[in-house]
C-alpha cells in the first residue's frame, strides 16, 4: 500500500498522486455472480431536477453488490481476493464460505487472502470478523457499524475511516465516530473489526482534468467568475466577491447553514461534534 508518484516530464505529470494498488490481487474483472448493472443520474433526482450540480459523463461502471449485514453467519470463509471497486474508495474483498456461498465485503486494512472469516454471535475478536458490539471489548477500533440492529452497516465505510467503542453501559454503547461526535448505539448492533483498508486514498491528486471526468466530475466555475445574470457575486469591476455572505447561484446562504434535519435521534447523540475542528 503506498502512493505512486511520477517524473514530472509533463504539467500533468508534475502533481500527480495516485495509488500503486499493491493490496489488489486481481484485475478489473470481478465475481460476474456478484455485480449488475448501474444507470447513471449526472446529479439529477427521480423528478429530473440536477439536485448535485458539476457531475455527468464518467466510465462505464459495474455495481458490486456488498453484504453490508454480514448475512451468512455460522459458516467460515476464506478470503479469495482483493478488489478495486470503481464505486467506492475503499477496497472490497471477495469470501468464499464452506458451503460454496460467495460474498464481497469491505476489506479491512491487513486484511490478507487466505485469511479465515466469521460472521455472527460466536465468531472471534479478530480483525475483518464481524460480530455484536456486545462482544466487543471496549477501546475496540471497528468500521461497518449497524445503526439499527439487522439493517446493514451505516457508519464507517469509506477508505481508512473506523469508529471507537469508548463505553459499555446497559442496552446502550457509547460509540466515537470519525468526526468526534459520540452517541449511543443498541448492543445488538453488529460491527466488524478494524479499520478500512486503502489509507493511501486520502494522499491521491488527480493531476490531470481528463482523468477527473472518467469519474463523472465534470468542471466548476466560480461565482465570481460569471456575470450577475448567473450568480450573485457575479459582475463588478475587477476582482470582487460582491461585499456580502456566500450564496449559492439562488441566493441561499452557503456557509453556516445546520445539516442535520433528523430530531427524532436527537436523543442518541452524547457529545456533538467539535464546531471549529480542524480539517
Amino acid at each position: 500500500m503506498g502512493i505512486k508518484k511520477f517524473r514530472p516530464i509533463t504539467p500533468v505529470l508534475r502533481f500527480k498522486q495516485i495509488n500503486d494498488n499493491e493490496e489488489v490481487t486481481t484485475g478489473n474483472q470481478p465475481f460476474k455472480a456478484l455485480t449488475e448493472g448501474i444507470s447513471k443520474h449526472a446529479g439529477r433526482n427521480n423528478s429530473g431536477r440536477i439536485t448535485m450540480r458539476r457531475r455527468g459523463g464518467g466510465h462505464k461502471r459495474l455495481y458490486r453488490i456488498i453484504d453490508w449485514k454480514r448475512s451468512i453467519t455460522a459458516v467460515t470463509a476464506v478470503v479469495e481476493s482483493i478488489e478495486y471497486d470503481p464505486n467506492r474508495t475503499a477496497h472490497i474483498a471477495l469470501l468464499k464460505y464452506q458451503d460454496g456461498r460467495r460474498a464481497y465485503v469491505l476489506a479491512a486494512k491487513g486484511l490478507q487472502v487466505g485469511q479465515v472469516v466469521q460472521n455472527g454471535i460466536n465468531a472471534e475478536y479478530v480483525v475483518g470478523n464481524t460480530l455484536p458490539l456486545e462482544k466487543i471489548p471496549v477501546g475496540a477500533v471497528l468500521h461497518n457499524l449497524e445503526l439499527k440492529p439487522g439493517k446493514g452497516a451505516q457508519i464507517a465505510r469509506s477508505a481508512g475511516t473506523f469508529v471507537e467503542l469508548i463505553n459499555k453501559q446497559g442496552d446502550w454503547y457509547q460509540i466515537k465516530l470519525p468526526s468526534g461526535e459520540v452517541r449511543l448505539v443498541q448492543k445488538e448492533c453488529f460491527a466488524t473489526v478494524g479499520q478500512v483498508g486503502n489509507l493511501d486514498h486520502m494522499n491521491e491528486v488527480s493531476g490531470s482534468a481528463g482523468r477527473s471526468r472518467w469519474q463523472g466530475k465534470r468542471p466548476k466555475v466560480r461565482g465570481v467568475a460569471m456575470n450577475p445574470v448567473d450568480h450573485p457575486h457575479g459582475g463588478g469591476e475587477g476582482k470582487t466577491s460582491g461585499g456580502g455572505h456566500p450564496v449559492s447561484p439562488w441566493g441561499v446562504l452557503a456557509k453556516g447553514g445546520k445539516t442535520r434535519k433528523n430530531k427524532r435521534t436527537d436523543k442518541m447523540i452524547i457529545k456533538r461534534r467539535p464546531k471549529n475542528r480542524k480539517k
